[in-house]
């Protein structure tokens, strides 16, 4: 006699499924916060921009952390550096 296996007896009819409905299988792109107002440059100067993109302890946020394009990301990167340079930001905390 043949071993019946954890599907159930040969031949059996298949349960049918509900049909799924056709959802987009990924995300529509979000801009980045800044190519949304037309930022051409990140200011330095500007600190409460420039926290919002490091942690509490002072590390940049990634690019998909933040949601950055890699033009305003890099210049994000030159901005936080400068305010370092210069004592508007701290280093680490």
């Amino acid at each position: 006699m043949a071993r019946q296996g954890s599907f159930g007896r040969r031949g059996a009819a298949r349960r049918q499924r509900p049909a799924r409905r056709n959802r987009p299988r990924y995300r529509e792109q979000t801009k980045c916060r800044f190519c949304r107002d037309k930022v051409r440059e990140i200011d330095y100067k500007d600190v409460s921009a420039l926290q919002k993109l490091t942690t509490q302890q002072g590390k940049m946020f990634s690019r998909k952390r933040s949601g950055n394009c890699a033009h305003h990301q890099r210049s994000a990167r030159r901005a936080i550096k400068r305010a370092r340079f210069l004592g508007l930001m701290p280093y680490v905390s």
